[in-house]
């Protein structure tokens, strides 16, 4: 694996804003959280992900640009590793990330730190296009699983929301 010189951690954490979530492309996957360490030893690049969930199907794709992004910045042989030492919560999404999220249509998960009762902070989840709070959720179950479906009665559009996790 071989580097250019004067590589910092953090130009590399920059170019991997360039790689997107295949399900929502407004999100990089450094501010969903899924870059978990980039380490930089000599020549060597490591970069080290963790799903979303055990059984994220977009995986192998993420490594793929992950790969991509790097050998275009000039590093050669990068490695990229997917593991579980510390699981992925909803926590990981950046502020950045959060704000994306609403912008492309999505209710950002509250803190984990914040939550009480599951299921009343999934009730009670602010709309991302009106802000209002006079919704409901519809099913806890959304296209994945860190997804739940709800309805605004204030502005009546359907929503997703991210689940805390």
């Amino acid at each position: 694996m071989s580097t250019p010189t004067f590589i910092s951690t953090s130009e590399i954490y920059s170019w991997l804003e360039e790689v997107k979530d295949p399900e929502i492309p407004v999100l990089s996957l450094v501010d969903l959280g899924v870059i978990t360490e980039v380490l930089i030893e000599g020549k060597s690049v490591k970069v080290e992900m963790t799903p979303t969930f055990v059984g994220c199907p977009a995986m192998d794709y993420m490594r793929s640009e992950v790969i991509e992004v790097l050998k275009k910045h000039g590093i050669t042989n990068p490695v990229v590793e997917i593991n579980f030492k510390n699981p992925w919560s909803s926590d990981k999404i950046t502020e950045k990330g959060k704000i994306a999220l609403k912008k492309f249509g999505f209710a950002p998960p509250p803190s984990t730190y914040e939550i009480i009762d599951d299921l009343s902070i999934l009730e009670t989840t602010m709309c991302p296009r009106c802000n209002g709070t006079n919704t409901e959720m519809r099913s806890p179950f959304g296209p994945t699983l860190c997804r739940s479906l709800h309805f605004c009665f204030d502005c009546k559009e359907a929503f997703e929301g991210f689940k805390p996790l």
